[in-house]
């Protein structure tokens, strides 16, 4: 061996060690190191070349080193010039392997663990804690494999299981393997739905998935689009409801307008407010109407406030209803909703973003009753459905109000000369422009379990509601804040044996104020499950249960009032 070989062995070996790898004997295994010193990350392959010598290969700095094990002997056999700079690269090659560790890992660490109870529902760490843990800021070196998948595995174990049958805190949870696959893929693809020439397979299947959409609602023609949330698709809804009424706003915007009112719930969800501020109208103008016990709006408190807002010469123009509030989970008088606003020519929008998917089952899509007289729908099959974040759909029963109030006939995209069918292109019924592929999620569920699934799916939340309800009211320590919840929204107050014998005046509804977030801050710390809780008109804090999960059994909501009660025993 010459001198310079023996050298760079002799460092090599060095090196090795340094880098603890020298245990690293098995055939065939492919190992990154995370070099602590100011030397380059090093990666081993090790391969068999003979039954009696066996080879390993070496990427030091700039040079793959071939090395070979000849009894006592480590011999340089061959090396040769790498390009380390390829990592940059966003092309797959040479990352397959690394792509198929990262999937086993989301196998291993997250699809199948989803169902295993013993799992906690999240690790929790204090930010700063949590922040010295991962080591977020990125840095001027790329990192190897072997450190990307460490961190993956980091920010798994750190992150909330929101398919744990425990995660009850939000309207999304679970995790469908079909849902899962079905973004795998559009990820993949990475394409961007505007036009037909970028994405036409999905302009199709949206154009298909959100037709059978609009047969649900009970429209006979219309028109959709898939939006980033239901906020969004609720901002559509208004953008769509001013233009109808005073297209004119499109050229010269809100100048010359009288003052335009829109009436919606006082439970309704926060988007409907953030609308009125981001298209001018004001926080004024968003009139809130009453709400009973139950939380639906109360009718004749709508009809009053039109009446009221025509005297003070202002212009009503919309009326929204919401199907399934966010917290009580109340549906509106849909149908009553539906007379007054054609009374007065108002723009009529029904906000199903939570309780759309009843509209699957004919056993509870009596809520929705009268749904078809809404001039639009949101619908965010990503809650009640169970599809995987985010997937929310706005739907009109009017064909062209989308395209007449965003088109901005962009040359660029939208050219007139193409040689299809430029009607394909979805890209100017919305104010967006680049559009994440939102369907295939959807409709691969919807293949794979069929109408007839997610119809199963929705029964089974509503019984698995029945179920919490009776064994809440079975105990004395448990008090139903609505007695019949119309979705699957349970809420309800927990009353320690401390506060059991107190008069229920103002103290005691201040200190029972308080047990709701004790309780939280013990389930999370212990991973157990998650809950959320809030006050609600003036209700004090109360424990909201969100039924979502068709992988939640009786026996899960048995362990949820048993552990709300191990938490809160002492308080």
């Amino acid at each position: 061996m010459s001198d310079e070989s023996q050298r760079e062995l002799d460092d090599l070996k060095q090196r090795l060690m340094k880098n603890e790898v020298a245990q690293t004997k098995q055939k065939n295994k492919y190992l990154d190191i995370d070099s602590e010193s100011e030397d380059s990350a090093l990666s081993l392959q090790e391969s068999s070349a003979s039954t009696d010598d066996s080879e390993t290969e070496c990427t030091l700095d700039s040079t793959q080193i071939q090395l070979q094990q000849r009894g006592n002997k480590t011999c340089i056999v061959n090396r040769r010039k790498v390009n380390t700079k390829a990592k940059f690269q966003t092309i797959p090659n040479g990352h397959d392997k690394f792509l198929t560790d990262t999937f086993q890992l989301i196998m291993k660490e997250i699809v199948q663990k989803a169902g295993d109870r013993s799992e906690k529902v999240v690790d929790w760490k204090a930010p700063e804690e949590l922040r010295a843990l991962m080591d977020l800021e990125p840095k001027a070196v790329g990192e190897s494999h072997e450190k990307l998948l460490s961190r993956l595995q980091d920010i798994i174990k750190y992150s909330v299981k929101t398919g744990h049958p425990h995660f009850v805190n939000q309207l999304f949870s679970s995790l469908d393997p079909y849902g899962l696959a079905g973004q795998i893929v559009t990820d993949a693809l990475n394409t961007s739905q505007y036009t037909y020439e970028t994405a036409p397979v999905f302009t199709l299947m949206e154009e298909t998935v959100l037709k059978t959409m609009r047969d649900y609602i009970g429209y006979t023609e219309g028109n959709g689009i898939f939006c980033p949330g239901g906020s969004i698709s609720n901002i559509m809804a208004m953008n769509c409801a001013r233009f109808k009424m005073f297209p004119q706003t499109k050229k010269y915007g809100m100048f010359g307008l009288p003052p335009l009112v829109v009436y919606t719930s006082e439970l309704a969800h926060y988007s409907i407010k953030k609308a009125g501020y981001l298209l001018g109208f004001g926080d004024d103008n968003v009139r809130l109407v009453k709400t009973d016990t139950e939380g639906r709006i109360i009718p004749e408190d709508l009809e009053k406030q039109i009446q009221e807002t025509k005297d003070e010469g202002l212009t009503p123009f919309m009326v929204v209803a919401t199907a399934g509030t966010t917290v009580f989970g109340a549906f509106d008088p849909i149908e009553k909703m539906a007379e007054i606003s054609e009374k007065h020519g108002l723009w009529y929008h029904v906000d199903g973003a939570w309780g759309g998917g009843v509209l699957m089952s004919r056993q509870h899509r009596y809520l929705m009753k009268g749904v078809e007289r809404a001039d639009s729908v949101t619908w965010n099959p990503h809650k009640l459905l169970g599809v995987p974040q985010q997937c929310s759909c706005f739907l009109t029963r009017h064909v062209k109000v989308l395209q007449e109030c965003h088109r901005a006939d962009a040359k660029y995209l939208f050219q007139k000369d193409k040689f299809y069918d430029t009607s394909y292109d979805t890209g100017d019924k919305t104010f967006q422009c680049g559009r994440k592929v939102d369907v295939l999620k959807y409709w691969l569920m919807w293949k794979a379990k069929g109408s007839e699934g997610f119809e199963q799916h929705i029964n089974r939340l509503f019984d698995n509601t029945r179920y919490m309800v009776e064994q809440l009211n079975k105990r004395d320590d448990f008090r139903m804040v609505v007695e019949k919840p119309d979705c699957t929204n349970v809420c309800f107050w927990y009353i320690p044996p401390s506060l059991r014998n107190m008069p229920e005046g103002p103290e005691f509804w201040d200190k029972l104020h308080k047990i709701a977030p004790k309780v939280k801050e013990g389930m999370i710390r212990d991973g157990t499950m998650m809950i959320t809780y809030q006050p609600q008109k003036d209700l004090s804090n109360f424990f909201r249960l969100v039924l979502q999960n068709s992988a939640t059994t009786y026996e899960d909501m048995d362990f949820f009032i048993n552990e709300i009660e191990r938490l809160g025993k002492d308080l």
